[in-house]
């Protein structure tokens, strides 16, 4: 239990209906009390209460706000710790100045991340369990939500537990070999053993699997717009966002600047990226504005290439093509559909290209929108979209750690088939233990814990 106590508003800054500054630590309740005037004594009254009265300036007697005052003693407080939050009106002003009385009278300001940094040490939730807190605050579909709640709930922590309690019995039979070889006791075959590590192995891999998905709905899929200037980009961009955001005119080089935008796609979160039309141009302005939108090519999870089928794919678009890298996936889309085309060139217009997909579309009418946003989700989630029941990893430090534990349990495998006497097998097993409890916050080390807090938002 950390001895001292921390305050900090856990509203966002701004004018407001209502504003709430959060106290934690053994000292919350006995400075609530002192800037409180009400009907009862806040070191008095029952846990999880709400009192209405006023914060009153203990130096001049001056009221500085009508309130409500939460108290919730602990351990049963989010934190573990007792906890005093102050509801007041949600003005800038009147929120500093109750946030200053409380540091007056012996709160320290919260560092970024800390209540649930002690929330954590506490006991109140594992590690993963932290860290989805700021999934939840940072999610942009109810996808991504439902998959942060999940992790909250304890669905990740509960498959790495049942895995590190299975490590550790291996580890206790191959220790107690170790230290009682003449011993009569319970040992394992070689064979045994290696069932128990490649279980494992399948175990945690399984959960690997889930990686993309996970990581796609928590973070989103980013999404570049590509082609020449003039074939519909901009068009494109506002049917699939359901708004005129992007400027749409028939002058070539419209767009001079890189605009970005989420769209949710069944519950995926798509950063759109509408570019400059690729091309040679002497316009500074222009010139940046393709500089850019080949820079996010470079870093797109997917390409939409968008051009004229009338006008086909000429030099232009073959160097614009030259760009994207040979394992992005592509989707090239035939615009400007709803304009008369004789029926054999609509054909042909219709072949797959460079063996990716062409989707025949009218950006101005959302004809074809339909069946690209089928085609996104065939692509990336093999047509099921269906998470309700399946704990997904979305994490890249959880990635790398599961990436690390399979390494080690790989040489646990690799030395059982190559008669490795115990003393070495033991030391891979307890480095996957350890590095999986890295994962919960079992074993994980202080400075870690500030990298990983550091991370949070002030009041979280």
């Amino acid at each position: 239990m950390v001895n001292d106590t921390i305050a900090a508003v856990i509203t966002a800054m701004g004018a407001s209906s209502v504003g709430i500054i959060r106290l934690s630590g053994p000292e919350a309740v006995d400075i609530g009390a002192k800037i409180y005037h009400g009907k009862k004594d806040l070191r008095l009254v029952d846990s999880h209460t709400i009192h209405y009265g006023k914060v009153v300036n203990p130096i001049d007697g001056k009221v500085v706000d009508e309130v409500l005052m939460m108290v919730m003693r602990g351990p049963r407080s989010f934190t573990g710790e007792d906890i005093i939050e102050i509801q007041c009106h949600g003005g800038t002003v009147v929120i500093q100045k109750i946030l200053n009385l409380v540091l007056a009278q012996g709160a320290r300001l919260a560092e970024v991340g800390e209540y649930s940094k002690r929330a954590f040490l506490n006991g109140k939730m594992d590690l993963s369990q932290a860290e989805a807190i700021m999934d939840i605050v940072g999610a942009k579909t109810e996808r991504s939500l439902d998959l942060a709640l999940t992790q909250l709930q304890g669905g990740l922590s509960a498959k790495i537990g049942e895995t590190r309690a299975q490590l550790l019995e291996l580890i206790a039979f191959i220790q107690a070999d170790i230290d009682y070889p003449d011993d009569d006791i319970e040992r394992l075959t070689e064979d045994e053993q290696q069932q128990r590590v490649q279980g494992m192995i399948d175990q945690i891999e399984s959960i690997l699997q889930t990686a993309q998905k996970g990581q796609i709905i928590r973070d989103g899929l980013k999404v570049a717009i590509i082609g020449k200037p003039n074939v519909g980009k901009s068009s494109l961009m506002n049917a699939l966002l359901g708004q005129n955001r992007a400027i749409v005119t028939d002058i070539p080089g419209t767009t001079r600047d890189v605009i970005e935008e989420y769209v949710n796609l069944n519950g995926i979160p798509l950063k759109i990226v509408d570019t400059a039309g690729i091309r040679q141009t002497d316009n500074l302005v222009e010139q940046i504005g393709v500089e850019k939108a080949r820079a996010f090519l470079k870093a797109a999870d997917l390409v939409l290439y968008v051009y004229e089928p009338l006008l086909g794919l000429n030099e232009e678009d073959q160097d614009i093509l030259k760009l994207i890298k040979p394992d992005q996936p592509v989707v090239f889309l035939q615009n400007k559909m709803d304009l008369p085309m004789e029926e054999q060139k609509k054909a042909e217009a219709l072949t797959i290209i460079n063996d990716s997909p062409a989707i025949a579309i009218s950006a101005m009418n959302h004809q074809g929108i339909d069946k690209l946003e089928k085609w996104i989700i065939d692509m990336f989630f093999d047509g099921q979209l269906d998470i309700s029941q399946e704990v997904m990893v979305t994490n890249a430090r959880h990635i790398t750690i599961l990436e690390q534990s399979i390494a080690h349990l790989v040489a646990v495998s690799q030395g059982i088939d190559q008669g490795i006497t115990n003393d070495f097998l033991v030391i891979d097993c307890q480095s996957a233990w350890e590095k999986l409890g890295f994962i919960t916050g079992d074993t994980v080390e202080e400075d870690l814990l500030d990298q990983i807090f550091s991370q949070f938002c002030l009041g979280k």
